[in-house]
């Protein structure tokens, strides 16, 4: 197999450093390498013309892992069409164009696979995949983000304010400058669209998906749960039962002994249930130079392999209810918010603004916050 990499930053970088181990036992070879403009040329094989890469007739393979939709999605697209494998870690432009480049693919007799593209050494797609074929899944969730993982381990453990270890997860690479799309929960958003297209055959637009994120929280609620011997993780879930679907993005609470509270630093864990399978889980980085490196080569290796797509592609037309997911939370907010609506959900007030709601479903504190532009609030659902 001949490849060309499109980036050579942490994942790029990641993947080349795999395919030259001298144990490495597959004949796969770096013929180009795409960087950007302003980067220096060190290296015959790179180049900053992608028109090179797409029109050598060598290059069979194109792994694409610049991030963003563009030009990411033009280059990918042209690859497809020019009959080239196209293996991607790009969660943004898959989540945004799945059901069209597997179309694509599947039209110029090449594959588009993008196991990286969610939760990095998990092996998650191909999970999902694998359980598809032969049971019917009723529900997948999972801690898919390294980032807020590494943030709220870190505040319960060790006590740190979110502001104090926000800026040491950007020292170390967890986080990014502009760390929104981590702890507002976009990428996780992408993240579970992306695996409900896969298990449920369906295609959530984002407004579909409630969305919490953990950018509101503070020592003061870790403390108040840790007193209460549970732990917050950032979780993305959704449940499907008949022709009824919900998908929802928010914090949840689990018993500190609990494996899903126990998950350290950036690792990532999934879990499928399955009508006869029962409940699987999956755990592993989630980011990272060589997790996330290592998915990009599996996939290359699937293609050597002719490993079988066991997915068959379609539409299912469900309807979204949000009470298939309906709980009681933990809710902090200004009593200065407080209106007829609020006071209907609250079931008993724990401390100071510190309130648990009755049960109620998943979207209804996200919208009364959105209606009521509540600000410097925060919530989590009780597993």
């Amino acid at each position: 197999m001949k490849i060309a990499l499109l980036g050579f930053g942490t994942v790029g970088s990641g993947v080349y450093e795999i395919l030259q181990k001298d144990n490495f036992k597959y004949d796969i070879t770096v013929e180009k390498i795409l960087i950007k403009a302003n980067r220096q040329i060190t290296s015959p094989i790179m180049t900053r013309e992608f028109y090179n890469i797409l029109t050598d007739s060598n290059i069979d393979t194109i792994v694409e892992v610049m991030g963003g939709i563009n030009p990411a999605f033009e280059y990918i697209e042209a690859a497809l069409k020019s009959g080239k494998n196209v293996v991607t870690s790009n969660k943004a432009v898959v989540a945004k164009h799945l059901k069209y480049f597997t179309e694509l693919a599947e039209k110029n007799k090449v594959k588009f696979l993008y196991e990286a593209s969610v939760g990095g050494g998990v092996h998650w797609i191909e999970s999902i995949k694998k359980v598809k074929a032969i049971d019917e899944i009723s529900s997948i969730s999972g801690i898919f983000n390294g980032t807020t993982n590494f943030i709220l381990y870190n505040m319960n453990k060790f006590g740190y304010e979110f502001d104090e270890i926000l800026k040491k997860a950007q020292e170390l690479g967890y986080a990014e400058k502009d760390p929104t799309d981590d702890i507002d929960g976009i990428d996780i958003l992408r993240k579970l669209i992306i695996s409900s297209k896969l298990a449920f055959n369906h295609i959530f637009s984002e407004d579909d998906i409630p969305v919490f994120g953990i950018r509101n929280i503070k020592k003061s609620d870790v403390d108040y749960f840790n007193s209460i011997s549970l732990t917050v993780k950032l979780i993305a879930k959704t449940v499907s039962k008949d022709n009824r679907i919900v998908g929802v993005i928010e914090p949840v609470l689990f018993d500190s002994s609990a494996l899903e509270g126990n998950i350290p630093e950036n690792f990532n864990i999934g879990t499928i249930v399955g009508e006869s399978v029962g409940e699987l889980k999956f755990y592993g980085q989630g980011a990272g130079k060589l997790p996330t490196g290592n998915a990009v080569v599996q996939d290359l290796i699937n293609i050597i392999n002719k490993n079988k797509d066991p997915m068959k592609y379609c539409n299912k037309s469900y309807v979204i209810d949000y009470s298939l997911i309906c709980n009681k939370y933990y809710l902090r907010v200004d009593e200065k918010y407080f209106n007829e609506e609020i006071n209907k959900i609250i079931d008993k007030k724990v401390g100071n603004n510190i309130y648990i709601t009755k049960e109620i479903p998943v979207n209804t504190i996200n919208d009364l916050f959105k209606k009521y532009n509540v600000q410097d609030a925060f919530f989590a659902r009780f597993n």
